[in-house]
């Protein structure tokens, strides 16, 4: 058995590391999460609604602490550094994300757990499944922590602690080192709209009782539909809720025709307006170079005119959902390239280009 425990650590160190870095890689996104538990949980808690709402501002220091955690428990665990203290602490913590990905999956709420970023993505039993799996090891863990000897190893811990934090606030500032997001860099947005081959299905009846299932669609007027089910999940497309308007009608399909720098706006609660006067001497400039300046926003229409023109931001306006907005960009106000549909460019507010280099992104 104690054989049995090593082989636990090992494995719930890595996972726990893979896990908090991948996250850490964007803290937003994990903090967008998070409100949206702490949202579903106020609805589903009217008891408790105000607790649970007064949550939602804290969440992006609720990722980063938890982000690290991960991390900084996983490493301590396979280091030995306070075995007691880092068996305990997995234990609570797993407990913890083992009761959002069982909420997810029983009440169907979050359906995404973000338990991997967005480099995995899990179905919400499937993340309930991992987390039971690693429950398990770190009871066993737990079970022969006072096998383990302790190690004087706190150095590492705290070099991890500051590598940890230090990831985050970089992500923060600028954008995550890695986008594993769909409008990534060097990403095409209309390919990702259309699915990567015919898609499949599976057509389920009950025939008499019993259920049978059709690859084509059956003439049998007799049969009862039950379910259809797609049977290669990885063909369709990786964006389905990309669209553009105004009130004019939609412009989803201009977006992706010649050369378009985008100012994304995702609302005007917490927009950094110290970064608009840069932003806005770039939208000048490449407008007279052939690069088209456009704002993406999901506010309402008044309330954006009187911001535009407080602003002095010359550029077109257009709505875009507030979801899609904070997946294509994790800054506010944040700037995204398009040429012919392909992202050229993507920057933080903290990072707005010169002219010149969006210029030549696009020739």
């Amino acid at each position: 058995m104690k054989i049995l425990a090593q082989i636990s650590r090992i494995i719930v160190g890595l996972l726990f590391i893979f896990s908090g870095l991948i996250k850490l890689n964007d803290p937003v996104g994990t903090q967008y999460k998070l409100e949206e538990y702490f949202e579903v949980f106020a609805m589903d808690l009217p008891q408790f609604h105000d607790f649970f709402m007064a949550l939602v501002p804290l969440a992006l220091y609720f990722s980063v602490f938890l982000c690290t955690a991960e991390v900084v428990l996983g490493i301590a665990l396979l280091v030995g550094y306070k075995p007691r203290t880092t068996a305990w602490s997995l234990l609570l913590i797993i407990v913890f994300f083992t009761f959002l990905t069982f909420y997810s999956a029983y009440f169907n709420k979050v359906t995404d757990c973000g338990c991997f970023g967005a480099a995995i993505k899990l179905t919400p039993w499937t993340s309930f499944g991992k987390d039971i799996f690693l429950l398990a090891l770190i009871l066993i863990i737990v079970f022969y922590r006072k096998k383990f000897k302790a190690l004087p190893t706190g150095i590492i811990v705290v070099i991890s602690t500051i590598a940890s934090l230090g990831i985050a606030v970089y992500a923060l500032r600028h954008l995550p080192i890695l986008d594993l997001l769909p409008y990534r860099v060097g990403a095409s947005i209309p390919a990702q709209l259309k699915p990567s081959e015919p898609l499949r299905y599976l057509y389920i009846f009950d025939k008499g009782g019993k259920e049978v299932e059709f690859e084509k669609y059956p003439s049998d007027t007799t049969l009862v539909f039950k379910e259809m089910v797609v049977l290669n999940e990885d063909a369709k497309p990786k964006i389905t809720d990309y669209k553009v308007w105004n009130d004019a009608g939609d412009y989803t399909e201009e977006t992706f025709k010649g050369k378009k720098l985008f100012l994304i706006i995702k609302n005007l609660t917490d927009i950094n307006t110290a970064a608009l006067p840069d932003i806005n001497k770039l939208i000048n400039r490449v407008k007279t170079k052939g690069v088209e300046p456009i704002i993406l926003t999901s506010g309402n229409s008044e309330e954006i005119v009187k911001f535009l023109a407080a602003h002095q931001l010359n550029a077109p306006y257009y709505y875009v959902d507030a979801t899609v907005l904070k997946t294509i960009s994790r800054s506010n106000p944040g700037l995204w390239l398009l040429k012919d549909g392909v992202v050229k460019g993507k920057w933080h507010y903290n990072d707005t280009p010169e002219a010149e280099e969006v210029i030549e992104l696009v020739k």
